[in-house]
């Protein structure tokens, strides 16, 4: 028998909440779903961008190319083995830039050197077409020589106080020092004059 003052609970009431708790859980539900399949794609995404990395690597090094070429069927390159061989040859190559600025160091101090004999010689021809020689003014060919010997050898003296001779390397830097130092226009102007002067003494 049912107890008069204990109304019956709504059916209608009993499924609404049925349908509301099973609509939150179903929620719920695909929340975590789309998070999981959100953390799993960018996830995906991440390994992709690394094996990419690797590949792009693997394809750039030479080193890593030619290993590959040599492989043994499906073999592969492993990863610690790309990324060693890739920071060797980042060494070789801060070699090769530290060897080619060497050797456009020396080819600049050869320029210079050359620019420097060149206007020596512009010094020289515009001397001579000033000052032409006349016939009766003409000296000898031992004179002419013991000239050019006088002025070689004065400058051989502070060559061979400047040059090293350690190494070739050495050497060839002391060379273009040397050059840029004493053979300046105003520099062999000097020992020619000098020269010229001890030479006309000892002619007149």
């Amino acid at each position: 028998m049912t107890d008069p003052t204990t109304s019956p609970e709504d059916p209608w009431k009993v499924n609404d909440e049925d349908s509301d708790y099973r609509h939150e859980t179903s929620y719920k539900d695909s929340y975590k779903d789309r998070r999981r399949q959100a953390h799993t794609q960018a996830e995906q995404k991440r390994r992709d961008a690394i094996k990419k990395g690797y590949d792009d690597l693997q394809g750039i090094v030479p080193t890593c190319q030619q290993q590959s070429e040599f492989a043994v069927g499906a073999q592969k390159i492993s990863k610690a083995t790309i990324l060693q061989k890739t920071i060797d040859y980042i060494h070789f190559l801060h070699k090769e830039k530290k060897k080619q600025e060497e050797e456009v160091s020396v080819l600049r101090k050869e320029v210079m050197a050359l620019k420097i004999m060149k206007t020596n010689y512009e010094h020289i021809v515009k001397a001579h077409q000033n000052n032409p020689q006349q016939g009766e003014d003409q000296v000898s060919d031992q004179v002419k020589f013991n000239i050019f010997q006088n002025i070689m050898d004065s400058l051989f003296v502070s060559f061979s106080n400047s040059v090293s001779m350690s190494s070739f390397q050495e050497l060839s830097a002391c060379v273009f020092s040397w050059i840029e130092e004493h053979c300046k226009p105003q520099t062999l102007r000097e020992f020619v004059v000098g020269v010229l002067r001890q030479l006309n003494g000892q002619l007149y």
